[in-house]
């Protein structure tokens, strides 16, 4: 087996990410502790968004914190080896687009190209908000010793990550 070029191992990492419908998502405070979940997500660039509940726990950590982690991970039925799935992860700050901005509408018509009439349904509904996660750091690792930090101004691999 070759050794991947740079080239594609960046183009590798955003086809995994384009291959996912939804992000996990994890958040942590000292009042609620850490939350994971889950969310549908459109995406530009390294801008993610997501339309979610305040009544998730999550969200409400989110948007006290401004900011979470995301990852997106190969799925379990697809890879050679359950200890080494391919994943990218990335740091996020966080920014809510209220209902008025110019925006707004237009990020949750691309949802609803992507995801269908529930997004008309969920945009009726007020505990739901629009949330865009902007990636300010962030790694992908192809298997094992092949683990990459992802320059997000770019947005390409910048170099190896080492062992600690």
């Amino acid at each position: 087996m070759t050794q991947a070029t740079h080239a594609e191992l960046n183009q590798r990492y955003i086809e995994l990410i384009d291959s996912q419908q939804s992000l996990h998502i994890s958040s942590d405070s000292p009042e609620r502790g850490a939350q994971i979940s889950y969310a549908p997500f459109i995406r530009e660039g390294l801008d993610f968004y997501i339309f979610v509940s305040e009544l998730a726990a999550h969200t409400v950590i989110m948007q006290q914190q401004k900011q979470a982690s995301i990852m997106f991970i190969q799925p379990e039925a697809e890879t050679e080896n359950i200890f080494a799935r391919e994943r990218v992860i990335f740091n996020c700050r966080l920014q809510e687009i209220e209902r008025e901005h110019k925006d707004f509408d237009k990020r949750l018509q691309g949802m609803q190209d992507k995801f269908g009439d529930m997004i008309a349904l969920l945009k009726s509904l007020p505990d739901f908000h629009l949330l865009q996660l902007t990636a300010v750091s962030g790694h992908y690792v192809k298997g094992f010793g092949q683990a990459y930090s992802i320059n997000v101004e770019t947005p390409s691999l910048s170099k190896p990550m080492g062992r600690k």
